[in-house]
């Protein structure tokens, strides 16, 4: 099974997109956009004190009526992080995403954040790890 540090390893942008609680939503809704991701750290210093996620914006965001511009992420944040480490393997992710209900993980090992990695990342890792399994087994097969 593949390892979340593998799993970091292999993705092509592997930075660590973060940004402070004190920044308005409209800064985290900005920089995810230009990186393309879905959700960013919340970073004190070195220390993670939440995720903010395209969800958190639309449920305590939008719906109860706050303005982008003017509200701090600390107000939509979601301050409770569930967090793996480098060593887990994606099946343990997979568990969590669908335990918990959510679509991204900060990786933190002895209390420095690592990266992050999204159901998306360990969707494509166990679909690549079954295709190479499977074209093993068929030159196994074939006799190639």
């Amino acid at each position: 099974m593949i390892s979340v540090k593998k799993l970091l390893e292999r993705k092509s942008i592997n930075q660590i997109w973060s940004l402070t609680p004190n920044h308005m939503v409209i800064d985290a809704l900005d920089l995810m956009a230009s990186g393309n991701i879905g959700a960013l750290m919340v970073m004190d210093g070195e220390e993670l004190v939440g995720i903010f996620s395209e969800r958190d914006y639309a449920r305590k965001g939008i719906r109860q009526g706050r303005k982008a511009k003017s509200t701090p992420v600390s107000e939509v944040m979601t301050a409770n992080v569930f967090t793996v480490t480098s060593d887990m393997d994606i099946e343990d992710c997979m568990e969590l995403f669908s335990d918990k209900r959510i679509r991204h993980l900060p990786v933190v090992d002895d209390g420095r954040v690592k990266g992050m990695i999204s159901i998306g990342d360990v969707v494509t890792a166990i679909m690549r790890e079954q295709k190479e399994h499977i074209n093993f087994l068929e030159q196994y097969i074939s006799g190639t």
